[in-house]
């Protein structure tokens, strides 16, 4: 009897202390205790040098077996292709991913929220208005609609969300008037809205709020920053600071032609490619390759100056634009860059030309601006002037070229265009040069 009663002492008292344990296990695992979160901000533009971060960064995460990834988003937009490629970035990853949204998601800031499994919004924030606009402000081609429309449809249903809303935000003739959304205005949610329609998990004020919704407040937090860098290489990607980069170095290098010795115009010329290619190899766009083919490039436009036949010249010309395309995943924007530095170059080239001229600078040596002249005691051959006015006969008939003496001197002579048999006298009348013209007495 009294080993019964000691079994059932033991096994309660396990059973209490098993009890007593739980509750702590379980508020333990809740509030994320020894779980790893990695803090990225999506800020400014969205670009390619932006799509160079979250790959760095998430890979980063990766590699340490984070647990979740919050992305902090305050963005107007920006490039629909970058926007695109950080999507199926996003898509692939294996981590649990939440967009908090601190002060808007717009445009294509709005689609990369919506390939993270969760968004959460603070109560001033806005996503939305996503509609695909071209440079010049106005609404892109139907086809490239039409691609974003799907884009940001199959985006939100990736994540199980009603994609109605989202083609609302891409197509402004979706009609939403309960979210003033009427036709002709793309759909912008706020934080109230956006839980409504299921698009965000819940409203927050803060990162430790949101932590705590999310059961990760004890979790150990990992906060990504942008590096000097990734910020000077996203800069340097920029699609409006290109074509400035590309033009800055054809003015400089035609200023320079124009100018003696190396100066200032030759030094910001080759600043400005340097910082070009330095921003795109930074951002993971321009490898090794395209350094060795530009370099490739100037040595043989340098080897053209000393051996000229313009074969070497158009290879390095060639090679360098080579060297731009390979350092951009966007062959129509380089296009329309390099097109803006060399229509700069030529009306550069042609004001130096009409204002300075080709006597200074290096032109001088490598274009022959010389000409013989008089002058400069240049002949082509001697003007008997002093034989105008002498007679004498002709030796061959003059049709109407032929032979004459003169005296002891014997010359070829012509006749004013007419014909003069052989043995007649006559006298010249006019020297040009070597050319003596003659007419019958």
């Amino acid at each position: 009897m009294n080993v019964t009663k000691i079994i059932k002492y033991v096994v309660l008292t396990v059973l209490l202390f098993l009890t007593a344990l739980q509750p702590e296990n379980v508020v333990a695992e809740e509030n994320g205790e020894g779980k790893l979160v990695y803090v990225i901000p999506i800020e400014k533009e969205v670009e390619r040098g932006l799509q160079a971060f979250l790959q760095r960064t998430t890979t980063e995460a990766t590699e340490a077996n984070a647990d979740h990834i919050i992305f902090e988003i305050n963005t107007p937009g920006g490039r629909v292709d970058a926007a695109m490629d950080i999507g199926g970035l996003l898509q692939g990853l294996d981590i649990e991913t939440t967009s908090f949204v601190t002060i808007k998601a717009l445009s294509a800031g709005s689609y990369i929220a919506l390939n993270t499994d969760n968004i959460y919004m603070k109560p001033s924030a806005t996503m939305g208005a996503s509609g695909v606009i071209t440079s010049d402000g106005n609404a892109a081609n139907e086809k490239a609609q039409s691609a974003w429309f799907a884009a940001m449809s199959s985006a939100a249903e990736s994540k199980g969300r009603n994609p109605l809303y989202a083609e609302a935000m891409a197509d402004k003739e979706i009609n939403l008037p309960e979210y003033d959304a009427s036709t002709g205005k793309y759909l912008t949610l706020g934080p109230t809205d956006a839980v409504e329609v299921g698009y965000a998990e819940a409203v927050v004020n803060h990162r430790t709020e949101l932590l705590n919704d999310l059961g990760l407040s004890n979790a150990t937090i990992i906060e990504t920053e942008v590096t000097l860098a990734e910020e000077l290489a996203r800069f340097l990607t920029n699609s409006a600071v290109v074509p400035i980069l590309l033009s800055l170095a054809s003015i400089g290098l035609i200023v320079e032609l124009y100018s003696p010795g190396f100066g200032i115009p030759g030094s910001i010329g080759a600043a400005s490619l340097i910082l070009f290619f330095y921003g795109h190899v930074v951002a993971g766009f321009a490898g090794y390759e395209a350094i060795i083919l530009l370099l490739l490039g100037m040595v043989l436009i340098i080897v053209e100056v000393f051996m000229p036949g313009g074969i070497l010249g158009l290879l390095g010309i060639g090679a360098i634009v080579g060297s731009l395309f390979m350092s951009s995943n966007d062959v129509g924007h380089m296009s329309m860059s390099i097109a803006i530095a060399i229509i700069v170059a030529i009306i550069t080239a042609v004001l130096l030309y009409k204002t300075i001229g080709l006597e200074k600078g290096f032109l001088k040596y490598i274009i022959l601006n010389d000409a013989t002249s008089t002058e400069k005691g240049y002949v082509s051959s001697v003007s008997r002037l002093d034989l105008i006015g002498m007679e004498g006969s002709t030796v061959t008939p003059l049709r109407p070229a032929g032979t004459a003496v003169f005296g002891s001197e014997r010359l070829d002579v012509v006749t004013e265009g007419g014909y003069i048999a052989s043995q007649k006298n006559v006298k010249i009348i006019k020297t040009e040069g070597s050319r003596i013209v003659v007419r019958e007495i």
